[in-house]
C-alpha cells in the first residue's frame, strides 16, 4: 500500500516536472521585445480594470503588421474592430462593427489619419448611407449621403474640412429639394430651394452665409413676393 502511494507521488511528480517547460512556454508565447526593446511577434493587450482581451495582433520589429482585431470589453469578446496594417506605408485598412458584427465603417488610415474613401453603413444594414473623401485626416472632395433605399439624398464638395462648392439635396424619391452654394463653411452664391414637389419655393443670393440683394418667394410655382434682403428692415430675415 504504501509502495502504491509512493509510485502515485513519484507519477505526479514526473507530471508535474514534464509540464512546467510548457507551461512555461505558454505563458512566453507572446508580448515578446526584440533586441532593441521593440515589440516583436504576437502581441496580446488587455482592458485595465476587466483583464478581458482588448486587442490581438503582430508586430514585426515595433511596426503593427498583418491584421489586428480589437475587442469589446464584454466576456463575449465580441470584434469591434479590425485593422490591417502595412508597414511599408504605415497605413491600415479599418473596419468599424457593431454588437451584432454589422459593419459601421470603414476606409483607410495614414499615419493615423483618414485617408482616402471612407464609406459608413446605414444601422444594421449592409446599405451605404456615407461615402467621404480625405486627405491627411481633412474631408477633400465629394460627400454623399444616401437613403436606405440607395437614393441620393445629400451631395456637397469639402476643402479641408470645410463646404466648398456645389451643394444638393433630395427627397427620398429623387425630388431635388436645394440647390446652393458654399465657400468656407458658409452659404456664399446662388440658391434655390424647392417644395417637395419640385417647384421652385425661393432663391436668391447669399453673401458669407447671409441672404443678400433680390430675393424670390413663390407659391405652387408661382412668384408671390420679392423681397431686398440687402435692406436693414430686411437683416433679420437673411438667414437661413
Amino acid at each position: 500500500m504504501k509502495l502504491k502511494r509512493i509510485n502515485t507521488i513519484s507519477l505526479c511528480l514526473l507530471t508535474l516536472l514534464l509540464l512546467i517547460p510548457f507551461v512555461s512556454h505558454t505563458q512566453t508565447d507572446y508580448n515578446k521585445l526584440d533586441s532593441n526593446g521593440k515589440k516583436h511577434g504576437l502581441w496580446k493587450g488587455l482592458y485595465t480594470e476587466s483583464k478581458r482581451p482588448k486587442y490581438e495582433g503582430t508586430f514585426e520589429h515595433g511596426k503593427e503588421n498583418g491584421i489586428f482585431n480589437f475587442f469589446d470589453d464584454t466576456k463575449a469578446k465580441t470584434i469591434i474592430a479590425t485593422r490591417e496594417f502595412n508597414p511599408k506605408d504605415n497605413s491600415a485598412y479599418t473596419i468599424f462593427y457593431d454588437q451584432n458584427s454589422n459593419k459601421v465603417s470603414e476606409g483607410k488610415l495614414l499615419n493615423k489619419l483618414f485617408e482616402g474613401e471612407w464609406k459608413y453603413y446605414h444601422q444594421d444594414s449592409k446599405t451605404t448611407m456615407t461615402i467621404e473623401n480625405y486627405n491627411k485626416g481633412k474631408l477633400q472632395g465629394l460627400r454623399t449621403v444616401f437613403y436606405v433605399n440607395g437614393k441620393v439624398a445629400e451631395e456637397i464638395f469639402y476643402k479641408n474640412n470645410l463646404k466648398e462648392g456645389l451643394y444638393k439635396k433630395f427627397t427620398e424619391k429623387g425630388i431635388l429639394l436645394e440647390e446652393s452654394n458654399f465657400k468656407n463653411d458658409l452659404y456664399n452664391g446662388t440658391a434655390v430651394f424647392r417644395d417637395s414637389n419640385g417647384d421652385i419655393a425661393s432663391q436668391g443670393e447669399f453673401s458669407k452665409g447671409k441672404k443678400v440683394e433680390i430675393w424670390q418667394f413663390y407659391r405652387k410655382g408661382k412668384l408671390v413676393k420679392e423681397v431686398n434682403m440687402s435692406l436693414p428692415e430686411n437683416f433679420s430675415k437673411s438667414k437661413i
